[in-house]
């Protein structure tokens, strides 16, 4: 075992643990993107100016999302030896509330979300304190209720703009861990034995991959994190770099030493700003502090970790289109084998994981492989993030243990949709599969997903009701899979935009049942015959709507849309009893398809209508209906 230099990493830590269990209050505004777009900004701006003005000793700061997105923004509390207090929807209005309770009056009752006695972290728990029974704890929250913090273990607790916090709560010290112990092929039997599968969507066991790259002959090696997020609705990765970017650090680091690499690319989606501004600032930090660069710790480890931020193309989440990307290239994926593992970046043997994938690396080498195979699957261990969105009342960032059903996501975290049927959710992204409400007890893992035609992919959940029309549905993704296309072989680039074309021609009302069949053929060809996974999975949005709801197809081969979505398919009426002449729907109407005098009956002219839906909107009498 070596001697490491560890000073600065100590007292890095203790600096930070003053600043989040201190003698002073601490008021902490998750400042994410989703707090952001809800004025948390604005509400941080005004705590710091009316507690300095009342000169009260006070800490004001900065942290990620908490993870309930519909909530924002949120605020945390802490007053000594008190639980830390989760604030929801707070407005600048509530700001004189807050203050007077923090200096000694009433909480600020209808906006606590709950409280946080004590939180786990790598190396122990903080402690926050007790009391304050009347408010629910965290995990009794009904969205929180069942979710299990490893990969957000920090997120929306610290400032992911200050090192010295990550470093109280165990960050870095297993990167010291591991280079203490100098043995890299234990990291790696540690992460076989862990099961930890790639979050990415295709869950190659990580353990294996990192085992193949440091085996492979060749020099220098390179590793790299993927965090080219493109799904629509998904924005896991973008959470926790902007809440938490050291913990995915501190992960690369670790890979790096287990499998021989010196140099890391950090492969960032140019459109997360925050993300790529706060993940810059945490490499240059963790360099100037000795966590990154020459000679870790003394330890004789050196590595160097660069971002690059990619220009937007879907397919450059797919390792080889990727690597092209990064060697100034056209993103198209090459054929495989060889795999990036013996001939990657710049030829040289690489290794590429997800942000998430990273994310799991400290935990497991902190608690051991024993501890993470407690939560999930057997052949799924550990936990996922998922982003729930669409027609549900919880939306937010969910991390929960592999094997949890749909159901309890979307009916026990998501709260259901609270006013109309549930009718299906999209698991995987654009190149996932769409699962009908009777199937949500099946379990969320890699191979029961593959089971119903859909996948894990990078965690995106799309909750679907009566008002979405499927055949619409699977000719948006479609659509977005067609146009993110490289182009490169075949049967993407001419099979998807032909089930595009066969879709419109169905949501046109134009269709006949041969087109059914075609529809299905195309997708198995594609499936099986497309150069990368974004041709691999591009047909399955649908190849599962087909199996679950070909009724719906039916019904458009018969000139109806059910949820009365398409518009060739769907017209607007003005009813004669209800209609009382306000004249409102003709003067918002953009196509002038509207006529009537003032106080008599309306009507559309069909010829005219645009289908936009607009008249129905203004209408306050219900005298317009869709049919």
């Amino acid at each position: 075992m070596k001697v490491l230099k560890t000073d600065n990493l100590r007292k890095a830590g203790e600096k930070g643990l003053q600043k989040i269990i201190s003698g002073r209050v601490r008021v902490a505004v998750g400042t994410g993107t989703c707090g952001i777009g809800n004025g948390a900004k604005e509400l941080h701006r005004a705590f710091e100016k009316r507690f300095n003005k009342k000169g009260e000793k006070v800490s004001i700061v900065e942290t990620g999302c908490f993870g309930f997105c519909t909530e924002e923004p949120i605020v945390n509390v802490h007053i000594p030896g008190h639980p830390l207090v989760i604030l929801h929807r707070v407005t600048m209005e509530d700001i004189p509330s807050i203050i007077k309770w923090v200096g000694g009056g009433n909480i600020p009752g209808k906006k606590v979300l709950c409280r946080i006695e004590e939180w786990d972290h790598l190396t122990g728990k903080i402690i926050y304190g007790r009391g304050m029974e009347d408010v629910p704890l965290w995990n009794e929250i009904p969205f929180f209720k069942g979710q299990e913090k490893i990969v957000m273990r920090n997120c929306g607790l610290i400032n992911p703009e200050d090192i010295t916090e990550y470093a109280a709560v165990g960050g870095y010290s297993c990167l010291q861990k591991v280079l203490g112990e100098n043995k890299p092929e234990s990291v790696i039997d540690e992460i076989k034995k862990a099961g930890l599968r790639g979050r990415g969507g295709a869950g190659f066991p990580t353990g294996i991959k990192w085992e193949l790259m440091r085996k492979a002959p060749g020099s220098p090696k390179y590793i790299i994190c993927n965090a080219d997020e493109g799904d629509p609705g998904a924005y896991m990765n973008r959470n926790e770099i902007e809440s938490d970017p050291h913990s995915m650090i501190e992960g690369m680091g670790i890979g790096a030493f287990a499998t021989g690499a010196a140099e890391g690319i950090i492969y960032v989606r140019a459109e997360y700003p925050l993300a790529v501004k706060r993940l810059r600032k945490a490499v240059k930090d963790a360099e100037d502090c000795g966590f990154l660069g020459e000679n870790i710790f003394g330890s004789g480890f050196s590595f160097k970790i660069d971002v690059v931020e990619g220009a937007g193309a879907f397919v450059c989440g797919e390792e080889t289109a990727m690597i092209s990307s990064l060697e100034g290239k056209s993103g198209r994926p090459v054929p495989r084998p060889p795999f990036p593992a013996q001939k990657g970046y710049k030829g040289k043997p690489t290794n590429i994981n997800n942000v998430e994938t990273w994310y799991n690396i400290p935990p497991i080498i902190s608690r051991g492989w024993q501890w993470f195979r407690k939560t999930g699957t057997g052949k799924s261990p550990g936990t996922k993030v998922f982003s729930l969105v669409g027609k549900v009342t919880n939306t937010g960032l969910v991390e929960l243990p592999l094997g949890t059903s749909l159901r309890t996501l979307v009916y026990g975290i998501g709260g259901g949709n609270g006013t109309k049927k549930i009718k299906a959710v999209q698991s995987g992204g654009p190149s996932g599969g769409c699962i009908p409400e009777e199937l949500f007890d099946t379990p969320v893992d890699y191979e029961s997903l593959a089971l119903l035609g859909a996948i894990m992919g990078s965690g995106g959940m799309v909750v679907m009701d009566e008002d979405n029309c499927m055949v619409d549905v699977a000719k948006y993704f479609v659509e977005f899979t067609a146009r993110e296309s490289c182009g490169k072989c075949v049967p993407c680039r001419e099979g998807l935009f032909r089930q595009m074309e066969i879709l419109k021609t169905l949501t046109d009302g134009k269709g006949s049942e041969s087109d059914l069949a075609l529809l299905e053929e195309l997708g198995t060809v594609i499936k099986d015959t497309a150069l990368c996974g974004l041709g691999q999975t591009g047909p399955n949005p649908v190849l599962t709507t087909l199996k679950y709801f070909r009724e719906e197809y039916l019904a458009h081969i018969k000139g109806i849309c059910p949820a009365k979505v398409c518009p060739e398919l769907i017209k607007y009426e003005i009813l004669e009893k209800e209609c009382i002449g306000c004249t409102v729907c003709a003067r918002n109407c953009p196509q002038n398809a509207i006529t009537g005098e003032k106080k008599k009956t309306h009507s559309i002219i069909q010829e005219k209508c645009v289908k936009c839906g607009i008249c129905l909107e203004v209408c306050k009498f219900g005298a317009v209906k869709k049919i």
